[in-house]
């Protein structure tokens, strides 16, 4: 899709729109219940997806109204702009702004705020080193090309319209989570009162590693834990030799194998590598695990993700700002363990439902890509 804008009117942000600054003294007395601050607001997300309750309490007093747009001035790189779903009282670090409406559809300020072009503008007019920050008189100068308010109203319609396609697809994952959530707290109910094994008699762990005998010149991919940015999920692999890789990255990882951080395990940190792998090692700060002949690798991955599970790690965990378990600790911990049979079907099912969700993300992920492409098409 593509816009034609030759014949559209160049105009400056502030003849569109406005920065309010309204205060209020005492939120709770005018029913302003919730606070928003930086920290609520997601990086390249329009909606607020979360706040904090003013009865708490909180210094904020700048106050905004459902419909306007709360765009983050500190730090802009962080690309943190949304419209607001509420009244509220937010933080002196974000501009309230509202559309000047004889000359925009408010409906298309937030997507206008939203491209790369606007985002741009706000950090090369950034002054500060520690928290850089912009003003909306540096903002009003900002150019932009806008048809007319019909117009502005139905290319307004088409954003939106994606981004309920989007919403409505993450509320779906959300909900399959809890069903998968829910099944396998089932799963595990129903094996109370049978055989459990600890982790040290199923698998084994930990049982090839690097040593100082490494060849020097040996290459690899490294996976560490802040490679595993979901759970299951791996980022962007950093490749090394031996002699100039990190000293922690120690363990071999074969096709087959599970990687759990063991650094802040309640975060879920989990791998399952099942495609075939050539030349992957891990931190020492994961414990690799090879399932035995008589546990479903997929069952026990999923058995990690048990509230039972978590309770474990968190009476075990030691630590201050990194707290951990140890692979000592691991070892202690029971599976129940039915009969493979009876473990294959419970992780078909198991990882059905995950795919499902994945792949409703993947969609998210698209149209997320579209719905970006086309405002900066527009606005670019």
């Amino acid at each position: 899709m593509t816009f034609d804008t030759s014949t559209w009117e160049e105009i400056s942000f502030g003849e569109i729109a406005r920065s309010l600054t309204n205060a209020a003294k005492n939120p709770l007395s005018e029913n302003l219940v919730r606070y928003v601050g930086l920290e609520h607001i997601e990086p390249g997300n329009i909606h607020i997806k979360s706040w904090g309750n003013v009865a708490d309490g909180t210094t904020f007093t700048r106050v905004f109204r459902k419909g306007q747009v709360l765009f983050g001035k500190r730090r802009a790189y962080q690309k943190k702009a949304a419209v607001a779903e509420f009244d509220g009282v937010c933080s002196g670090d974000i501009l309230v702004l509202e559309a000047i409406e004889k000359s925009l559809s408010p409906e298309l300020l937030p997507f206008i705020v939203q491209s790369d072009r606007f985002f741009d503008c706000a950090v090369k007019t950034s002054a500060g080193s520690l928290s850089p920050r912009t003003k909306f008189k540096d903002l009003a100068k900002f150019s932009l090309k806008l048809p007319p308010l019909d117009k502005q109203k139905r290319i307004a319609d088409l954003l939106w319209s994606i981004d309920e396609v989007v919403e409505s697809k993450i509320v779906l994952s959300r909900q399959l989570n809890g069903i998968y959530c829910s099944f396998l707290e089932e799963i595990h109910s129903e094996q109370r009162g049978k055989k459990k094994y600890k982790v040290k008699d199923i698998c084994t762990i930990n049982a090839n590693n690097l040593s100082a005998k490494t060849d020097p010149n040996y290459r690899f991919k490294y996976l560490d834990i802040a490679s595993i940015i979901a759970p299951n999920k791996i980022g962007e692999l950093k490749e090394y030799s031996f002699e100039d890789a990190p000293s922690r990255a120690r363990r071999i990882v074969e096709q087959g194998n599970l990687v759990l951080s063991l650094v802040r395990p309640y975060q879920q940190s989990f791998v399952m590598v099942e495609n075939e792998v050539h030349h992957l090692i891990a931190s020492t700060g994961t414990a690799v695990l090879k399932a035995g002949d008589s546990i479903d690798t997929k069952y026990l991955f999923h058995s990690l993700f048990t509230k039972n599970f978590l309770s474990f790690c968190e009476q075990r965990m030691n630590g201050t700002n990194y707290p951990a378990i140890t692979p000592s600790d691991l070892k202690q911990y029971e599976v129940y363990c039915p009969a493979l049979d009876e473990q294959r079907v419970f992780s078909k099912k198991l990882s059905a439902i995950i795919e499902i969700e994945e792949g409703l993300l993947k969609e998210v992920e698209i149209l997320n890509g579209i719905n970006k492409q086309l405002i900066n098409q527009i606005f670019g």
